[in-house]
């Protein structure tokens, strides 16, 4: 199954069951997706979480119910997933920006979050660089920390992560590592990984290649897998040059060649040099294999 029919899949279940408690693994499922991998591709693609699509879906429901019939509030809440009125109320007032106990007033303005369709479409005719490689197993030494999965919050997060690395010695330590065959070259790779029992955060870390030699104290060694990588040339100011590239990968490189991601690891690498220049460039590994 491609990536755009699972995506419309999974999203066709979602609709379907939104009065329903929803499992994410089953949502990723119906995409035939790690839980990790679809909450990851949809934000990157949508620019907002599963989770908020899920939230803003309901709500919007729940307005049109309220402001169209006799229902009552409470009878609303449970129906849509929440434990009680006052919650109900809260995410309700949130959203719409008046009271559900308003919305039932005639002329009551209300806010709308459509349903997702997912669709090909021809626009702008990108050109990415990339290569493909195919690379044996390599051992990293890192700094690994939890981040959640939700889109938004991670891409506020990460640049702090990276921020607190350079303060606190940790990049230059990392820096002693690398050897002149290091696998990044001369660079420091942020790594993003899968983790299976974790729904709403993954481990996120920052390193380089590992040959030999004591482990710094604070720092862990981790082997990467033996994978082909889709290697991407990203160019511009970092971080918003590498989350635009994430987006056209997924939505014009995927569905349209003859590979998809494999194996839940992505790597984005980082030369020396100033990362707030518009000609900085660095590079995105994508873990693949053939349809």
């Amino acid at each position: 199954m491609d990536w755009i029919t699972g995506l419309q899949k999974a999203i066709d279940y979602i609709e379907d069951n939104l009065t329903n408690e929803l499992d994410y693994t089953e949502i990723a499922g119906r995409a035939c997706s790690s839980t990790f991998h679809f909450q990851r591709v949809f934000g990157i693609l949508c620019g907002y979480s599963l989770g908020e699509y899920i939230r803003n879906r309901r709500l919007t429901l729940a307005g049109s119910e309220l402001a169209s019939s006799d229902v009552k509030i409470i009878d609303t809440a449970l129906k849509y997933g929440y434990d009680s009125p006052e919650s109900f109320g809260r995410a309700f007032t949130r959203f719409h920006g008046i009271t559900p106990s308003y919305a039932k007033t005639e002329g009551a303005k209300l806010k709308s979050f459509s349903r997702l369709s997912v669709k090909l479409i021809l626009d702008g005719g990108n050109i990415m660089n990339y290569r493909i490689e195919k690379k044996d197993a390599f051992d990293v030494i890192m700094k690994k920390k939890y981040f959640p999965t939700d889109i938004d919050l991670s891409n506020k997060q990460l640049p702090i992560f990276w921020d607190s690395c350079r303060k606190d010695g940790t990049i230059s330590v990392l820096g002693k590592y690398i050897t002149k065959d290091n696998i990044f070259g001369n660079a420091v790779a942020g790594i993003c990984f899968e983790d299976s029992t974790k729904d709403d955060e993954f481990p996120y870390a920052i390193g380089v290649e590992f040959k030999d030699g004591d482990v710094a104290e604070g720092l862990d060694v981790e082997k990467i897998p033996a994978h082909t990588w889709a290697i991407f040339e990203c160019i511009g100011v970092i971080p918003v040059a590498i989350q635009d590239l994430l987006h056209k990968i997924y939505s014009d490189f995927f569905p349209t060649s003859d590979y998809k991601p494999y194996g839940g690891i992505d790597i984005q690498v980082y030369p020396d040099g100033n990362m707030q220049s518009p000609k900085y460039k660095c590079e995105i590994w994508i873990a693949v294999k053939k349809k």
